[in-house]
């Protein structure tokens, strides 16, 4: 096995990491990049000289020590060459998300003060122009995809291939400077600006040391170890923290390859190519391929159908039984993870939000080696995973070190308290925000403002946020999220709001998975126009009430969900109401359906709605619709008494 903390006691750094592998490694495959069709290949020399080249670049613009770099747009070779030559100049890196809005684009950028920007193409120097004077501070935009730049004469703008050439120039004038400032970095400064979710305001910037990070790593590496011969597809956000940690560091660190996908709607396909060792996907991702299964077997013969419902029942029967069966392998399951690119599989883990028991089930049911794995922004990711032969789909696992130490703060009589953690690798603060540094971190331990309690066997269970956890007017205490993630295990559901905090009963909002119930309704020869149309039908109704009730019938009586409707549009990151990994914004969804959510409790059958929808690219659509609510007949248990 690799000696992870021992190179990082060699190279604690990213720069200097990436150079001692493209000394010693040289020639040996680091990234792959899908590219019309086609994979192209980066060597550790290869994806060296490009950081040393984008690092003297900037040196050449007057760059350095304590600026910030911004970087945004897909996953690709550049995004990680140009985080990694931020830090060779002793710079900080800022990721921000690809679909991330003008107005937080302003708002990140003008915190940051960045001088600089890394613009993957057109879609995000558009956004960057659109800021004009908005951004006082941004002096360069560097983009890499040079289609339909031809048109703009902005001075700030510079291809990328321009900035490495400037970075060979400036090396040619000044050898061994890109050396001298690789060893001027060092472990304990801030290379990392990361931003947290940000589900009740703007997100914080997270101070990361790049030398934390790093033994964080080999940390999270020594219990559940990879090396070169393994296989990694990039696909969740950069900014992220997660995807650092999976895509920069532990890819330093151990070696593995990571495959960046050429689109996101080739993703799937790509990832089929690669048939990755292993895979971190967000719940949302988890949900759409088990939707998506379940999809397709609704188009499938009935032979086929009922080949799926035998495998199935047979893997899930021998998942409780802690065992793999044979016959749903042969009947199912073989073909499914060729098709879907998990033939190679030896780890999974899901994180950054919950997963719905059902849909964790689904997975290891078969075969997917999947683990769940939980943690913070400001830990440096996750800090416990389930080990490989004790997956509780109702945990988080435990800590993946000694010293990573945990604790339940205030347990009430069921041992439910807020978690608290400390480990030596923690963030160092918040960015210009000391106020909000002191308020999470005190006497050392972060706290994590979740809700939990370990069980009999010693495995982290997380309940809901703090802020979350909610009591109906009679004292009944219920978890939104778990509610939640049960109804979105349902491939017609794409997402789920549970209402019920200080009234008598539990309602929910409910946004349809357009793209599969559109097929379902062309098949029934239900005629509609738009998401909201379809959302209206009667028949959409009454297929959503059967998977409601279907969830109920496996809630306690005074958890069961006694209202519902379908809401007239998807719920949004560019509108607010979710973040950037998709985490319910809960006060800005009580306070935007403030009038609906009352028209529920008031008992109205039939909610009007006439209001305006706003694109990312500006144009609008008003909305004029009904929303019915459904009544389910679940009378909550004090009323039930007094009758």
């Amino acid at each position: 096995m690799i000696d992870y903390a021992g190179r990082v006691a060699t190279a604690d750094t990213f720069p200097k990491l990436l150079r001692l592998n493209a000394q010693q490694f040289g020639d040996e495959i680091a990234l792959r990049e899908k590219d019309l069709g086609l994979w192209r290949v980066f060597t550790w020399s290869d994806y060296q000289a490009r950081v040393h080249d984008f690092a003297l670049g900037m040196v050449e613009l007057g760059l350095g020590r304590g600026d910030v770099i911004g970087i945004i747009g897909d996953n690709r070779p550049d995004w990680v060459a140009a985080e990694v030559a931020a830090h060779a100049i002793g710079a900080m890196s800022l990721g921000l998300y690809r679909d991330v809005l003008d107005e937080e684009a302003e708002y990140l950028l003008n915190y940051g003060e960045a001088k600089l920007v890394f613009a993957e193409d057109e879609e995000q120097v558009d956004k960057l122009l659109a800021l004009a004077d908005r951004a006082p501070h941004l002096q360069h935009i560097v983009y890499s995809d040079p289609r339909g730049m031809r048109k703009y004469d902005d001075p700030r703008l510079l291809p990328a291939d321009k900035l490495a050439e400037l970075g060979r120039d400036r090396a040619r004038r000044e050898p061994g400077l890109y050396d001298r400032l690789v060893d001027a970095t060092q472990g304990e400064d801030v290379a990392i600006l990361c931003t947290t979710s940000g589900t009740t305001a703007h997100p914080k910037l997270a101070m990361l040391a790049a030398g934390r990070v790093l033994k964080h790593c080999a940390t999270y590496l020594s219990f559940d170890p990879k090396g070169p011969e393994d296989e990694y597809v990039s696909v969740l956000p950069l900014p992220w923290i997660m995807e650092q940690v999976y895509a920069l560091g532990k890819g330093l660190l151990c070696r593995m390859k990571v495959n960046f996908v050429e689109e996101p709607d080739t993703m799937m396909n790509d990832f089929r190519e690669i048939a990755p060792t292993f895979v971190l996907f967000a719940p949302r991702v988890w949900e759409g391929i088990a939707a998506d299964v379940r999809a397709r077997v609704m188009d499938a013969s009935p032979l086929k159908q009922r080949l799926y419902d035998l495998g199935m029942k047979a893997g899930l029967a021998a998942l409780d039984r802690g065992q793999h069966s044979a016959v749903a392998d042969v009947l199912l399951f073989r073909a499914l993870r060729d098709r879907l690119g998990f033939t190679r599989l030896r780890s999974a883990a899901t994180g950054g939000a919950a997963l719905g028991p059902d849909t964790f089930r689904f997975f290891r049911a078969m075969g997917v080696p999947l683990r769940t794995l939980y943690g913070q922004t400001e830990l440096l990711g996750a800090y416990t995973l389930h080990q490989a032969d004790a997956v509780d789909p109702d945990t988080t696992g435990v800590p993946m070190g000694a010293e990573i130490e945990i604790k339940v703060l205030n347990p009430d009589v069921q041992g439910i308290g807020e978690i608290v953690v400390r480990h030596p690798n923690m963030y160092l603060g918040y960015y210009k925000n000391e106020e909000a540094s002191k308020a999470d971190m005190k006497d050392g331990w972060m706290h994590s403002g979740d809700a939990g309690y370990f069980n009999a066997n010693g495995q982290l269970v997380i309940i809901d946020r703090i802020k979350d956890l909610a009591e109906l007017s009679h004292g009944e205490r219920f978890s939104p999220q778990y509610i939640e993630n049960k109804l979105k295990f349902s491939p017609y559901v794409a997402e789920a709001v549970i209402l019920g905090a200080g009234r008598d009963m539990l309602a929910a909002m409910i946004c349809i998975r357009y793209s599969i119930i559109s097929k379902w309704a062309e098949k029934k020869r239900i005629a509609f126009t738009t998401y909201s149309d379809l959302a209206s039908r009667p028949e959409v109704y009454e297929l959503l009430r059967r998977e409601v009730e279907t969830v109920n019938a496996t809630l306690p009586p005074a958890q069961r969900i006694a209202r519902f409707l379908l809401l007239y549009k998807e719920l949004d990151a560019d509108d607010g109401e979710l973040t950037r990994t998709r985490k319910v914004r809960r006060s800005v969804i009580n306070d935007k359906y403030a009038e609906i959510i009352d028209g529920i409790y008031d008992g109205q059958r039939d909610i009007p709605v006439d209001t305006t929808i706003q694109f990312q690219d500006g144009t609008t659509q008003r909305i004029r619709t009904t929303l019915k609510v459904v009544d389910l007949g679940h009378a909550p248990a004090h009323a039930e008494a007094a009758e």
